[in-house]
């Protein structure tokens, strides 16, 4: 167990350290000048040279990494030309928004997607398989910001059924203290239930877009799945010896999928968390995509490589979550 653990620390330390890497070549490499998002296009030569060194940049790009490590790992990652802040901070404050429609966006996949999916490989080459592949290929098919805008036209603007841009209504802004960043528990946290209701109303629609499209991957990798599983000798066996159809399919052949089918849930979760941005801007929503987009616009180097860099963690502690959900339940893997 000590060498699994040592193991264990020296992969997730190595992957961060490349990503760092990465992270660190590509704000050298696109041609965008954070000197000159600093202090304007109209500074003098002696102004810029003195922001450059204040920077840094002017020291040898080894030296250059060595320090944005010692720093990322301290937790800073600069200053935000945009917003004036830390960009610790603006990450702290713009994440939680991304985590909580991601989070619900990947539940009612899963909800969802599991069952279709279970159910057009019971029925392949049926009515209902056709049905649910085509819901599967409009998923793959449609642009999240065209969906989105149909949303907002149809389900805000003329049916009212859900809350328009934004995360809460100007009326209910600042009303609820934020404790964890989550506008629904910090609403149900203060007691608020008025402001509970109108988040989950501003929530719904962005949620169920991105739900949308994780269940159109879920759905298809499970029918995939299954229908392995449904042709292998041991539910033959089960079928012949009279076991009940529901029990062929969720006991039989629905088990041993099981541990495929995180690595499909994990991976679609973390593409939610960093590939809500077309959603996030066509719903206003403050969150770390929208962040990363006006970082983009703005040459906010600062704000683009923490973003980036926050992203990539999600990504590499979601596949080692999915390691050890393996071995709890796949004995062959422990």
């Amino acid at each position: 167990m000590a060498v699994e653990l040592a193991w264990f620390v020296a992969t997730v330390t190595l992957t961060f350290l490349g990503l760092m890497a990465i992270t660190f070549s590509i704000g050298r490499v696109i041609p965008i000048d954070p000197v000159l998002a600093v202090v304007g296009d109209r500074a003098t030569a002696a102004v810029y040279e003195a922001a450059r060194v204040e920077m840094g940049l002017d020291r040898p790009v080894l030296v250059q990494f060595g320090s944005y490590v010692v720093d990322v790992l301290h937790g800073d990652f600069g200053k935000s030309v945009s917003t004036g802040k830390l960009v610790s901070d603006d990450l702290i404050r713009y994440f939680p928004a991304t985590l909580e429609m991601a989070t619900l966006g990947i539940f009612i996949g899963v909800i969802l997607g599991v069952p279709l999916g279970v159910a057009a490989a019971a029925r392949q080459g049926s009515f209902i398989d056709q049905i649910i592949r085509v819901v599967g290929l409009l998923g793959y098919s449609i642009p999240a910001f065209w969906m989105g805008l149909v949303g907002l036209a149809f389900f805000y603007a003329k049916l009212r059924l859900v809350g328009g841009p934004g995360r809460l209504d100007i009326f209910f802004d600042g009303l609820v203290p934020p404790v964890t960043g989550l506008m629904l528990i910090d609403s149900l946290l203060a007691g608020k239930v008025d402001v509970f209701r109108n988040a989950i109303s501003h929530l719904v629609l962005p949620a169920s877009i991105l739900g949308f499209f994780s269940l159109a991957y879920i759905s298809r990798m499970t029918r995939s799945f299954m229908l392995d599983q449904l042709g292998q000798e041991f539910v033959t066996t089960a079928r012949v010896k009279g076991v009940p159809e529901w029990q062929v399919i969720w006991r039989h052949a629905f088990y041993p999928i099981r541990v495929p089918l995180i690595t499909v849930i994990g991976l679609s979760y973390a593409g939610l968390l960093e590939g809500s941005v077309m959603i996030e801007t066509v719903f206003s929503w403050p969150g770390i995509g929208n962040y990363l987009t006006a970082g983009l616009f703005n040459a906010d180097m600062n704000a683009v490589l923490g973003a980036t860099l926050v992203i990539g963690a999600v990504f590499i502690i979601i596949n080692k979550l999915s390691d050890v959900l393996y071995r709890i339940l796949d004995p062959r893997a422990r």
